[in-house]
C-alpha cells in the first residue's frame, strides 16, 4: 500500500526522495507520467494530461496478482495503465524485461509510440537525464542506468519476461489462432512464478482460449478459494463503472422493455443506472452498433456473463438445440464398441478443419466426438482420429475436397491426399447443394434423430449454437446468408451429415453373410 498521499507535492529533495521510493505515489500522483487523451475541442483531437488512475484502474492495482485476466468494457484505459506500470517497473528495477503483446503490428506500433515511448519522453527532464536510453528502437526501450527494458510486439517467447501484458487477447484467439497458440506455449511460460502476467480484452464471442480462461478464472473466483501463483485472478469491469459513459437523455427514446433490462442489471449488480447512463447505452447501441444489442453485450457488457452472451436472433439452430436439450438428447452418449464410427468433415478456407464423429445405433445418430484445429496438415487429423482406436466406417468429405491443390511437385486434391495416407479407409464426397439455405433446412430436419455427448462435443455444440445469419450493419437487418466466422467450419461439417449420410447396405457393426452351399447331409 502507498505510504504517501497521492496528492502530495514534494517541496524539497528529501521529500522528493521519499516520494520516488513509493511506487504508488509514482503511478498515481500525476507528477511523473503523462498521457494523451481524446479532446474533440482541440484541432488534433488529443490533449496531454498528467496520468492519474481512474476508479476501475485503482481497483485493479489493489487486486493485482501474479496472473491476471481482465474482461472489460471498451476504452476503460487498461492498456494505458499497464503500459505505465510496466514502464515504471523497468525504470526503477534493474535487469527487468517487460513486454506487451498486441493483436497486430499496427496496434503494437500505436501502443509503443503513444503509450510507452510518449510516457518516457514526457518524464520530467531531470528524471529522464538520470534514466537515459541505451537502445531506442521501433519496438523497444532499453535503459542505460539499470539494463531493464520494455518492448511491444505481436509475439514474445525468448528469455524471461518479468512483466507481460497480452492486449486484446480475445481478438487474437478469434483472428489469429496460431498466434494464440504461441502465446500459450511460448509467451506465458516465459513469465516466472514471481513475475506478473496480465491478459486483457473485450469479449469476442464464445470459444477460444480467452473465453475458456475467463470462464475458468471466474469459476475459481466464485468458489472463494485461495489462489496459487499459477491461478488466474478474474477482474471484470462493466461499462457503467466508467463515469464518462453518460449523456443528456433529451430526445433519447427508451422503451419499457429497455428500462426493464436496466432494472434487472441494477438488481443483479447492486447499482443504480441513471437516466443519463441509460440514454448513453441506448444511443451508443443505435448509433455505433447499428442497433445490435449483441455487439453492446460484447463491447460494453453490464455483467461478465453478458459479455459472452449470444442473442438467439439470427441463430440457425437455436430451436433445434433447445429441443435437443429439453428432450435429453444432449447428455452422456458413450461410444459403442464394434459399431462403425462415421466422420463428417469440413476443410475450411481459413485453414481450419472440423470433424464430427457419429455412430448409427438403432434409429439414433449418436455424435460422440468433435475435432477442430487450424493450420494443421491432414496427417494431424488422421493421427487424432487414430488415437481413439475406433472401428471406422465412412469418412464424408465436402465437395471441394476434390479440388486440385498445387504442391511443390504435383497437383493433388484433399481427397487424394487423405486416401494416399490411409489407403484402407473409405472416403466419400458429399454432393454440393446449390443453395446453402436448402442444406441448412435439411440439417434442421435431421436434428430430431441426433444425440450428442455433451463433453466430447462441447466445442462442436458451441459452434452450432453460434452459427447465425450475417447482419447488414447499414440496414440493421439479417441477410439470408450465414456469417463466416470461427463457427463456420463446425457448422458446415455437421451439415455434411444431413446432406451426405445414407444408410449403409449392411447393418452397422456387422459383416455381409455368406450363403452356404447345401451339405451332402442336407441334400
Amino acid at each position: 500500500m502507498s505510504k504517501i498521499d497521492h496528492n502530495f507535492v514534494p517541496s524539497d529533495a528529501e521529500e522528493l526522495r521519499d516520494c520516488l521510493a513509493d511506487p504508488m505515489w509514482r503511478i498515481c500522483s500525476g507528477q511523473l507520467y503523462k498521457i494523451m487523451i481524446k479532446d474533440e475541442t482541440l484541432e488534433d483531437g488529443l490533449k496531454v494530461v498528467p496520468f492519474r488512475p481512474n476508479r476501475a484502474q485503482k481497483r485493479f492495482i489493489r487486486r493485482l496478482w501474479f496472473r491476471n485476466l481482465i474482461l472489460k468494457a471498451r476504452q476503460l484505459g487498461f492498456t494505458t495503465l499497464i503500459s505505465i506500470l510496466w514502464l515504471d517497473h523497468a525504470l526503477w528495477n534493474p535487469n527487468q524485461r517487460c513486454g506487451i503483446i498486441a493483436h497486430d503490428r499496427e496496434a503494437a506500433a500505436t501502443i509503443f509510440r503513444d503509450k510507452v515511448k510518449f510516457a518516457y519522453e514526457n518524464l520530467p527532464d531531470w528524471l529522464r537525464a538520470e534514466m537515459p536510453l541505451k537502445k531506442n528502437s521501433a519496438i523497444e526501450l532499453l535503459f542505460a542506468h539499470n539494463n531493464s527494458s520494455i518492448r511491444v510486439a505481436t509475439s514474445m517467447r525468448s528469455g524471461t519476461i518479468d512483466r507481460l501484458l497480452i492486449s486484446e487477447y480475445g481478438k487474437i484467439c478469434v483472428k489469429y489462432p496460431e498466434k494464440a497458440r504461441e502465446v500459450v506455449t511460448g509467451s506465458l511460460p516465459a513469465v516466472p512464478l514471481n513475475g506478473i502476467a496480465v491478459i486483457e480484452s473485450t469479449a469476442e464471442g464464445q470459444g477460444g482460449d480467452f473465453h475458456d480462461k475467463s470462464v475458468k478464472a471466474e469459476a475459481i473466483a466464485e468458489t472463494g478459494r485461495q489462489l496459487h501463483n499459477r491461478d488466474w485472478r478474474f477482474h471484470f469491469y462493466a461499462w457503467w463503472e466508467n463515469p464518462e459513459y453518460q449523456m443528456d437523455p433529451t430526445g433519447i427514446v427508451i422503451t419499457a422493455k429497455e428500462h426493464e433490462y436496466f432494472d434487472v442489471i441494477e438488481a443483479q449488480c447492486d447499482t443504480e443506472l441513471s437516466m443519463r447512463q441509460r440514454a448513453w447505452w441506448i444511443a451508443t447501441r443505435d448509433s455505433d452498433m447499428s442497433g445490435d444489442s449483441e455487439k453492446m453485450w460484447q463491447e460494453y457488457p453490464s455483467t461478465s456473463k453478458e459479455a459472452f452472451q449470444r442473442s438467439m436472433e439470427g441463430s440457425y439452430y437455436a430451436v433445434q438445440l433447445s429441443n435437443a436439450r429439453r428432450t435429453g438428447r444432449i447428455s452422456n452418449v458413450p461410444h459403442v464398441s464394434n459399431v462403425p464410427v462415421h466422420t463428417f468433415w469440413d476443410i475450411g478456407k481459413r485453414d481450419g478443419t472440423a470433424i464430427w464423429l457419429m455412430q448409427k445405433v438403432g434409429l439414433e445418430h449418436r455424435f460422440i466426438g468433435y475435432i477442430e484445429d487450424h493450420e494443421q496438415p491432414f496427417e494431424h487429423y488422421i493421427l487424432e482420429l487414430e488415437k481413439l482406436g475406433y472401428l471406422w466406417g465412412t469418412h464424408h468429405l465436402p465437395h471441394d475436397a476434390t479440388h486440385q491443390r498445387q504442391l511443390k511437385r504435383r497437383n493433388i486434391s484433399a481427397q487424394e491426399m487423405l486416401q494416399e495416407m490411409r489407403p484402407h479407409w473409405s472416403f466419400t464426397i458429399v454432393p454440393r447443394v446449390e443453395d446453402i439455405t436448402v442444406g441448412i433446412q435439411l440439417t434442421r430436419s435431421k436434428f430430431s434423430e441426433c444425440w450428442f455427448d455433451e463433453n466430447a462435443c462441447a466445442l462442436g455444440l458451441q459452434r452450432l449454437t453460434n452459427y447465425r445469419k450475417e447482419r447488414d450493419a447499414r440496414l440493421g437487418v439479417f441477410k439470408p446468408t450465414p456469417l463466416h466466422d470461427e463457427n463456420s467450419e463446425g457448422a458446415d461439417a455437421f451439415r455434411q451429415f444431413a446432406q451426405g449420410w445414407s444408410e449403409p447396405a449392411t447393418p452397422a457393426g456387422s459383416r455381409p453373410s455368406r450363403k452356404r452351399r447345401p451339405s451332402a447331409m442336407a441334400a
